[in-house]
């Protein structure tokens, strides 16, 4: 296994790491979570990452049950908030309130005594960055958390709060969640130059367009059953996003390009990810074990210059 950096901070992250979104403590069972746990740990994973969203807190409850067979020391746990916890109107955003009563909870969930990075879920614009800001700063200073980050914030709210975080005198932001593939190619324009320019980690999560870049979906016919589009409990993304027969084609051109390499698309789909200079971690999702032993090989894989322009033709920038 790689590992990387964290941006300019001095904690190493496995270069693929395991997130329970959809599927630690939900759609996988307590079996196949524990299995895939010990094979990506067993494979040099060292980073987890999860959120209190996460089927309202089971991702913390299985991922931290099955982590507590390793030491502490070897892992490097996120968690995020932000979402609503419960019917209060407290109970969700990223208000002092709801930061540190939600990282108490995540850390009893998870069974642990400090998060290593703990993470805005998304922004909000209802709460002044200070106060956010000053939140994660004490927990910090309580050793419940060591990081700081944010996910799916836009470039210019992170130099806002960087900003703020220095008049403060508190932690800056370390690192950033942004949703990253061939097919969603955004955070380029601006959120990339921003955090290389800011010294802030990237761990990008959906490296798979929630499967679109598999080739698993076929031109001109619907989603086969079991898979994530026909599933009615989490085809909202996929089909919001990427459902398409152009991207169906593309993703048939993309199998083609991977099986002259010897290898899958799934595998040429995250090593292209891992070629930008931001990224610092590929969150990866996996339902089973063998699906997790076909992902983790993407490490190995060198992408040739012309599969490279051919793929920059195939899924070209934004803009």
């Amino acid at each position: 296994m790689e590992y990387r950096k964290m941006g300019r901070w001095g904690l190493q992250l496995s270069s693929l790491g395991l997130g329970s979104y959809l599927t630690i403590g939900y759609k996988c069972d307590e079996k196949t979570s524990r299995d895939t746990i010990r094979y990506a740990y067993d494979q040099g994973i060292n980073f987890f990452d999860t959120a209190d969203a996460y089927n309202k807190g089971e991702g913390e409850r299985v991922l931290g049950k099955h982590l507590a067979d390793y030491p502490r020391t070897s892992l490097v746990v996120l968690s995020k908030v932000h979402a609503a916890m419960g019917p209060g109107p407290n109970d969700r955003g990223l208000s002092a309130k709801h930061v540190v009563e939600g990282c108490h909870a995540s850390l009893r969930r998870l069974g642990m005594d400090y998060l290593d990075i703990y993470m805005c879920h998304r922004p909000d614009s209802s709460v002044p960055v200070d106060e956010t800001i000053r939140a994660m700063e004490d927990l910090a200073r309580q050793g419940k958390i060591l990081y700081w980050g944010v996910s799916e914030w836009s470039a210019a709210q992170m130099i806002r709060a960087q900003a703020v975080a220095r008049d403060l005198g508190a932690r800056a932001i370390a690192v950033n969640e942004p949703r990253y593939n061939l097919l969603y190619r955004l955070p380029e324009q601006e959120v990339f130059p921003t955090t290389l320019e800011e010294g802030i980690g990237n761990v990008i999560f959906s490296p798979l367009a929630h499967g679109m870049l598999t080739g698993k979906y076929r031109p001109g016919e619907e989603a086969p059953a079991g898979t994530r589009a026909a599933d009615p409990d989490q085809y909202g993304v996929i089909r919001s996003l990427y459902w398409n027969e152009d991207n169906k084609v593309k993703g048939q051109e993309l199998v083609r390009l991977a099986g002259e390499m010897g290898i899958t698309a799934a595998q040429l789909a995250i090593a292209w990810c891992l070629r930008h200079a931001a990224v610092s971690s590929v969150i990866m999702g996996a339902t089973s074990v063998g699906q997790l032993q076909d992902n983790i090989r993407a490490v190995e894989v060198d992408i040739p210059a012309e599969v490279v322009a051919r793929l920059e033709e195939l899924y070209p920038p934004v803009g």
